[in-house]
């Protein structure tokens, strides 16, 4: 196994040697196959596009198609964010793993930038999940992880800025009151969850174009649209996990994907390709299987946050005979 191991880490350091010279919600169905991750809007997997229309931005698109500031920007890494040619085609996403958490409630994978909503399904309703883009805390006011829940909600929320924040924006030259009333001012926006870690909040925001980036005190930002919808679905006491998963592995029947996200900031790490080994051995039962290394390499090269297919299950054929 160690050699293996050892092997792969070759070929892949090899290649790196090489290579280096909304209106639109997103909901998915869950696979039948539990074990499954991978959801995806089209049977076919196929990763979207769309064309850009004159005198629209990449933000635009990106809040057009609920995706964020960065998750955009890396899928399209050769447009210009600001001024992208009219008619350019730009990479969407259709496909996402599911994060290794409960399929409960709402999960926050932070590096993903992204929440997840696992509603209960109706009698005879499947089961799906409801997706969103959010921004999270920059690396002084680090989002914290953990398991937590909603605690409260409100509609047209005030905002009483604590202490530390008042004293930031002073120094800036732009004083807050102690008391933000509510309306387009507020940068909670017009809703608001409390979640049980003290003084966080899953909010709506006045300024949507941060959304996807680590730009908050430490809470969860959403597109107004998003939470619009989202808000009427969430009750109080609804479970809240919040993990950080910079690569992400798991089974769409006998394919394994694995997904990789730039590490947070405050998180760096130099064994990424470690980290994804262990975590491939883990969804093989412990052994780790012959890999597409040259798709094993794509994905932790670019980390765009694409399902990247790194192995195949041969198909168990069984043929009868009579006697």
């Amino acid at each position: 196994m160690s050699s293996l191991r050892s092997t792969i880490k070759i070929l892949i350091a090899s290649t790196f040697i090489l290579s280096s010279s909304n209106i639109y919600a997103i909901s998915f169905v869950l696979p039948d196959n539990a074990k499954d991750s991978l959801v995806m809007e089209f049977s076919q997997g196929i990763n979207k596009k769309t064309i850009a229309s004159k005198n629209e931005d990449l933000l635009d698109i990106a809040r057009r198609f609920d995706l964020g500031q960065n998750e955009i920007i890396r899928l399209n890494p050769d447009v210009d964010r600001w001024l992208p040619k009219a008619g350019a085609q730009i990479q969407l996403q259709s496909e996402r793993l599911l994060p290794d958490a409960p399929r409960s409630g709402l999960v926050l994978n932070l590096p993903e930038f992204r929440l997840y909503y696992f509603p209960e399904p109706g009698s005879k309703e499947p089961s799906s999940v409801i997706t969103h883009p959010i921004s999270i805390g920059r690396q002084d006011w680090d989002t914290p992880l953990g398991q937590t829940s909603i605690i409260a909600k409100k509609e047209n929320p005030t905002w009483t800025p604590p202490e530390s924040i008042k004293k930031e924006h002073a120094a800036k030259g732009a004083p807050l009151p102690d008391v933000v009333p509510a309306g387009p001012n507020n940068p909670l926006g017009l809703y608001a969850m409390r979640l049980g870690i003290p003084g966080y909040l899953i909010h709506s925001t006045n300024k949507p174009y941060g959304v996807g980036m680590r730009v908050s005190h430490g809470c969860i930002r959403m597109y107004p649209e998003d939470i619009d919808t989202l808000f009427p679905l969430i009750t109080v006491g609804t479970p809240v996990s919040i993990v950080n998963q910079a690569v992400k592995v798991a089974w769409a029947g006998d394919s394994l994907y694995i997904e990789v996200h730039p590490p947070l900031e405050n998180h760096q790490t130099d064994n990424l390709l470690d980290i994804a080994l262990d975590l491939i051995e883990q969804a093989n039962n412990g052994v780790l299987p012959i890999l597409d290394g040259s798709a094993l390499n794509d994905a932790l090269t670019e980390r765009k946050g694409l399902p990247i297919k790194i192995f195949e299950q041969a198909s168990i054929q069984t043929t009868e005979t009579s006697n």
